[in-house]
């Protein structure tokens, strides 16, 4: 593709779900636009969400509520929002075909279940608008003079030129589909502020070994507690899931950004999972005392299979400090007061937060005060935006991610598109 001779209205350098967007609403407003992508393919990073399920948004439609999902710094996403918040996102897809579902949580899915729908529908858009998509093109540094972006230089030689730019290379979380940095380090380079940034939604590695042999169990509806020095920090109800370093899951990612926070303290994190949160210890001591009086003759660690999942009782066996063998109508009351502790509070020590490699997203990056939140436009250099997850904001799990990308991406492009008009 020959484009030495060209210069387009907008150039966007980012070819996921924020680039996508803002190229593809940059276009409908009549710019002419060219989307940059580094890798073969558009929306490498895009195919990963949802276990390859895409949750596209979430279905809290009211936007106070929504920005509190974002932390301290939601609230930036307020304007965004108003213009292309969930139900927006929701319509854009509908109206181009894909047919969507609200499932536990709020979560919005295609009702297909396929990521590659998603991609599909946002390909057909950039089409349909008429975007000229450059892929396998990786942009080396952009040419800045007069206060603006004059043109970006390609890595394999030649330079694309455009009125405005927005740059929407994403974090550094997954690098291997290509989010290296690279928008952050072009925005340092531009006198942008970068805050720092950090593994968000990530797994956690604890210190304990048996988590080896829970590798793959999945507890549903569990209590996950976070303390700081046995002083509890936050609680949510929801699921974990055990790897072979640690935990992960929903429940846990959700809570990954507080036990960072705390472990930057350099205090001690502890995960407190409460097996049996419908019952108190009280009515959880009955429940045991039935189910020893059900299996008053078998040995102890024969006795707990109504109340645990199998792969967790050998586990649970070995904690409670009870012999094995012993006969279920000789454990003591202290012994079964203490086993209902357990069950109560099982806790895992934080040894570390997992990487980048395999964090959902970046905490940190492009500072909010270098960006005017009604357009994404920078506050630095007149003709560039920014869109999606290189801003310094940052949501929990439930589509918040994907749908901070629409509206920053569907903002950034439409301003882009208005400057060079104007």
């Amino acid at each position: 593709m020959s484009l030495e001779n060209e210069e387009f209205d907008v150039a966007v350098i980012g070819g996921g779900p924020a680039g996508m967007m803002a190229a593809g609403r940059a276009a409908q407003t009549g710019a002419n636009v060219i989307l940059i992508e580094k890798n073969r393919k558009l929306g490498k990073k895009l195919l990963l969400t949802g276990n390859g399920r895409c949750n596209i948004t979430s279905a809290r439609f009211d936007i106070k509520e929504l920005v509190k999902a974002y932390g301290k710094n939601g609230k930036f996403l307020f304007y965004a929002f108003s213009l292309f918040g969930p139900q927006e996102v929701v319509k854009f897809f509908e109206k181009r075909g894909l047919k969507t579902k609200i499932e536990r949580g709020e979560r919005v899915f295609p009702k297909n279940d396929r990521a590659t729908s998603v991609l599909k529908t946002l390909t057909g858009y950039l089409k349909k608008e008429g975007v000229t998509v450059l892929l396998d093109a990786q942009v080396r540094r952009l040419s800045h003079r007069d206060g603006k972006i004059k043109k970006a230089i390609l890595k394999e030689g030649g330079e694309v030129r455009a009125k405005s730019f927005v740059i929407a290379t994403g974090g550094i979380s997954h690098s291997l589909t290509g989010s290296s940095g690279d928008g952050i380090r072009w925005a340092s380079k531009l006198s942008h502020r970068v805050e720092e940034m950090s593994p968000a939604l990530v797994p956690v590695e604890t210190q304990e070994d048996f988590v080896k042999s829970l590798q793959g169990l999945d507890l549903k509806n569990v209590k996950i507690s976070i303390k700081e020095n046995e002083r509890k920090k936050e609680e949510i109800m929801g699921e974990c899931v055990f790897t072979h370093f640690g935990v992960g899951g929903p429940a846990i990612l959700k809570l990954s950004k507080k036990i960072g926070e705390i472990k930057k303290k350099g205090k001690e994190v502890k995960i407190s999972i409460d097996l049996k949160p419908g019952l108190d210890e009280k009515k959880l001591d009955e429940r045991v005392q039935r189910d020893f009086e059900k299996h008053a003759n078998k040995q102890f660690k024969n006795s707990l299979f109504e109340l645990l999942p199998t792969r967790l009782i050998s586990v649970i066996v070995d904690l409670s400090g009870i012999d094995p063998q012993k006969k279920v109508n000789k454990v003591t009351k202290k012994e079964r007061k203490d086993l209902v502790r357990l069950l109560k509070n099982f806790e895992l020590t934080v040894k570390r937060l997992m990487g980048f490699d395999m964090a959902i997203v970046t905490a940190g990056g492009v500072s909010l005060g270098d960006i005017d939140q009604r357009s994404m436009q920078s506050k630095k250099v007149e003709n560039l935006f920014f869109a999606g997850e290189l801003i310094d904001v940052d949501g929990t799990t439930g589509g918040f991610n994907l749908q901070a990308c629409w509206s920053t991406g569907y903002l950034a492009g439409e301003s882009a598109a208005k400057i060079w008009k104007d």
